[in-house]
């Protein structure tokens, strides 16, 4: 059922950005319940649980600005250093940058935001993607702006 004035439908599978303290910028997937009015969502979260009943799923509303749709599958299997990628880890999606490589198919991870440096097999990365204007995006590279001198 379409929602007046929203992106999202009631069942829609979304990504939920946190803004709580020690969460700020993770991903957590939900599905849309409703729409609250004063540009809000209910959701309920795919793994997040109530702290007093560990088997239900959390429920909470958020702002529209919070919301966004899952980004397109992509299989990556190899990342590159430097390059940008959301991590899976505590139930949620963390952006980070590859800094290194462990083995053939381990790779660390640095938080800028946190300032640590984590190590995670390739099943639990994604390519970072970027929702902006309605569309997903690549971020551009440090590497990709002194290719094209800036001019991006």
């Amino acid at each position: 059922m379409a929602l007046p004035n929203s992106l999202f439908h009631i069942g829609d599978k979304v990504e939920v950005c946190s803004k709580q303290e020690g969460f700020v910028g993770s991903f957590f997937e939900a599905t849309i319940l409703g729409w609250v009015g004063n540009s809000r969502y209910g959701v309920r979260y795919k793994n997040l649980v109530t702290e007093n009943d560990p088997n239900k799923k959390l429920k909470e509303i958020v702002t529209a600005d919070e919301v966004r749709p899952p980004p397109p599958r992509t299989r990556a299997s190899t990342f590159s250093l430097l390059q940008m990628v959301d991590a899976f880890d505590d139930d949620g999606w963390w952006v980070g940058c590859v800094s290194g490589k462990r083995g053939s198919n381990r790779y660390q991870v640095y938080f800028e935001l946190y300032g640590v440096e984590i190590t995670y097999p390739a099943s639990q990365l994604r390519p970072h993607q970027d929702w902006y204007n309605g569309q997903w995006v690549l971020p551009v590279t440090s590497s990709q702006e002194e290719d094209d001198g800036g001019q991006s």
